[in-house]
């Protein structure tokens, strides 16, 4: 029986499902209160900045955004797929190097803070 390297593409896919599904509505509307300026006084900028300056904040803003990223890249893969186009191996290529530019620059941005 061979061997497949699936789980290691459904993994971060799935758990970029997840965290996608439910903190991605709820980040929208802290973003939209924040913005009308109906927001409790935990989502200033200066509590916003310290949680991000925070080590354990700069985790957990690298897992939302990257996971999501490669989810992202690997749903538009298997739609583009389903859409008839069939150059698969280019499809993956450009997308997951998207997805992998948009983790260093994550990383990047985070360090910066």
């Amino acid at each position: 029986m061979s061997k497949s390297n699936k789980p290691i593409v459904w993994g971060p896919f799935a758990a970029g499902g997840t965290v996608t599904a439910f903190l991605t509505p709820v980040l929208t509307l802290l973003a939209l209160f924040a913005a009308m300026r109906f927001s409790p006084d935990m989502f200033t900028y200066a509590s916003m900045h310290a949680f991000a300056s925070n080590w354990l904040g700069k985790l957990i803003i690298f897992g939302v955004i990257t996971l999501s990223l490669w989810h992202a890249a690997h749903r538009f893969r298997i739609t583009l797929f389903d859409f008839g186009v069939r150059a698969d191996l280019v499809v993956a290529t450009i997308l997951y190097m998207i997805a992998a530019i948009g983790t260093v620059s994550t990383i990047f941005s985070l360090l910066s803070i």
